[in-house]
């Protein structure tokens, strides 16, 4: 059976809990999810410097998981950002994608797109994703709401009213369609879908769909790192996978 290796690069394991109740229903029976919650880093992603270590927690994770014996046939970040992406897909030798990248491929098959989101200082931070990452073309606005993803999660309709009114506004034309980003605001999409005039996209969900459509392509080949390379202060996992050591 395909695994799919999760990784929530927040330390909030009710995040990765809701991330893995999203996902399960459309991966079905024939794909093992394996959630993992980073060991270090930021309760929840909303700034810069979280943004940074938590690409080192990704890392991190990852290690871990393959020092425990864990194998994998693709890897999921958990984050609308997708923070430590580049560096797992040097290193880990399977199909990496996060959540930004997974739901915004497929909000362009519609057409002009927008990005809904929680956390005024995602705003910069995805715009630069963007550019950084080809996936600005088609992109046609992001919109904030100042409270975070987890903010919104922790209100009684996990903040589904709050994002309202920003998606009906990133749905005005000529916008095909509009992503809810953010590994908080998983499974919200379904309950405001019907309420927003072009159809709307879980990041969470969107990350599934990929991996269900992934899993088993031919796996990526990982770098060759330089023997003389020497890592100081890492965990043994993440500098014995950096240094080449790891089981692949």
């Amino acid at each position: 059976m395909p695994t799919l290796l999760l990784i929530n690069p927040n330390t909030s394991a009710s995040v990765t809990g809701l991330m893995a109740d999203v996902m399960r229903p459309l991966l079905g029976p024939g794909i093992e999810l394996v959630p993992v919650t980073a060991r270090l880093g930021a309760s929840y992603i909303a700034s810069e410097a979280a943004y940074a270590v938590a690409g080192h927690a990704a890392l991190d994770a990852w290690a871990a998981w393959r020092a425990e014996g864990g194998r994998c046939d693709a890897v999921l970040v958990g984050c609308f950002g997708d923070p430590g992406v580049a560096a797992l897909r040097e290193v880990a030798g399977v199909p990496v994608t996060g959540l930004a990248e997974a739901a915004l491929r497929e909000a362009a098959t519609h057409g002009p797109h927008a990005i809904v989101t929680g956390g005024a200082a995602w705003r910069p931070m995805l715009e630069r994703f963007a550019l950084a990452n080809g996936l600005a073309e088609g992109l046609a606005g992001i919109h904030v709401v100042e409270k975070s993803g987890v903010e919104l999660m922790a209100m009684p309709d996990g903040g589904a009213a709050e994002l309202l009114d920003a998606l009906r506004a990133a749905a005005a034309p000529p916008v095909r369609a509009v992503v809810i980003g953010g590994a908080a605001l998983g499974g919200i999409a379904q309950r405001v879908a019907a309420q927003v005039p072009v159809p709307v996209i879980d990041s969470v969900q969107a990350g599934a769909r990929w991996a269900a459509t992934t899993l088993g392509a031919p796996a990526a080949v990982p770098a060759s790192f330089d023997a003389g390379v020497r890592w100081s202060g890492l965990s043994a996992a993440l500098a014995s996978a950096l240094a080449g050591t790891a089981p692949r």
